[in-house]
């Protein structure tokens, strides 16, 4: 046991943060089971940003199960459901893409609540989901439940291991929506988004994609992931997936897509060169998709012509992150700006240890990658 007041070396350190980021792996692998056991494995799936006229609730957050109690108990009773944020993939999932009333998405990532959410004529149920300071003016229709809360909401309790979504759904109808259809758009005039390309997706196409590789139709693969927020600098994403050249692949995860996942960005052998893989928990898909491919190419994970060019905002990201070092992976692009953790010391071990380079602008950085 160490004395008061005396420090770890930095290779002590290390290894903390190496078990750390171990530990992490494991639980994004118990969560994939979870989600996939439940709900099947997610499939490709277009969805709609067009909110049908009559009553509808917005869900938003992480939590698929939330979704599906709610979806359960809306069923028949003349309200659509629309995703919101991290929940879009939900989309993808079998188990949840039955119910004919979880209609479409609606709004971008968490950042944009307040404008999104202004004088929203439905109730808004926040599942594990960053949450704003709320405008009056739809204060009254926000729900909390699990771990989210906020002075003056209401919250849906969990009475043992089941919740009731009535005080939701009463709203619902008494609020009743708009009178017409609205058609909305992403950040950059899309109206139409594509997710569930998830580790069983991706894999069950890996012969092609390799093929493609092999072939050179395919030159590189782009992950571009993480969380999203407000600060300047992140159009940085959106600018970089737009210079992606077509003989590439992007991958993304998280909310941080929200710049760039409305892109019509083309097709590469059949499949959309842009492959959302799911929420940022989704991760473990991601992971377990680049092993795959390292197996099959006989190499290394860093040898593969792959890069990680990764937004961080958050305590989630930071643990994902850590997962990707003890990982051994190298080269990651990391931005708009560094965790307030990373001093001048820590950044020094993180580029030597593993040449993680801030980002610097898309051009610049797309020249470095690619050569």
């Amino acid at each position: 046991m160490r004395a008061i007041g005396e420090t770890h070396s930095v290779a002590e350190w290390l290894g903390l943060i190496m078990e750390f980021g171990q530990v992490n792996l494991k639980c994004m692998a118990l969560l994939d089971e979870a989600n996939t056991s439940t709900f099947g494995h997610p499939v490709p799936t277009k969805v709609t940003m067009m909110v049908e006229k009559g009553p509808f609730i917005v869900v938003t957050g992480h939590d698929l199960l939330d979704l599906k109690h709610l979806l359960e108990q809306t069923e028949g009773k003349g309200i659509n459901i629309y995703t919101h944020g991290e929940m879009l993939p939900a989309h993808g999932y079998p188990e949840l893409k039955k119910y004919d009333h979880l209609k479409g998405n609606y709004g971008t990532a968490w950042q944009n609540q307040q404008k999104e959410f202004n004088e929203l004529p439905a109730p808004i149920l926040y599942t594990t989901n960053c949450i704003m300071p709320p405008k009056e003016s739809y204060a009254e229709n926000i729900f909390t439940t699990s771990v989210v809360g906020y002075p003056g909401l209401k919250h849906i309790p969990d009475k043992d291991g089941k919740k009731d979504f009535t005080p939701l759904i009463d709203k619902a109808l008494e609020l009743g929506g708009w009178a017409e259809d609205k058609q909305f758009t992403g950040i950059n005039g899309g109206t139409e988004l594509m997710t569930g390309f998830a580790r069983n997706t991706v894999m069950g196409v890996a012969e092609k994609l390799i093929e493609a590789v092999k072939s050179g139709g395919i030159r590189h693969f782009f992950l571009v992931g993480g969380c999203d927020g407000a600060r300047t600098g992140r159009n940085y994403y959106t600018n970089f997936v737009k210079q992606t050249p077509m003989d590439t692949v992007v991958l993304t995860l998280g909310c941080g897509k929200y710049r760039f996942n409305d892109l019509n960005i083309g097709e590469i052998g059949g499949l959309p060169r842009l492959l959302d893989i799911g929420q940022c928990n989704d991760a473990y898909s991601a992971i377990k998709v680049a092993v795959a491919l390292a197996e099959a190419f006989k190499c290394d994970v860093n040898e593969l012509p792959l890069t990680l060019v990764l937004s961080w905002y958050e305590q989630k990201a930071v643990c994902i992150l850590l997962t990707l070092l003890s990982l051994g992976i190298k080269n990651i692009y990391l931005g708009p700006t560094l965790p307030a953790f990373v001093s001048p010391t820590v950044l020094n071990v993180l580029v030597e240890k593993f040449a993680i380079k801030p980002i610097s602008t898309p051009q610049a950085d797309m020249k470095a990658i690619l050569g």
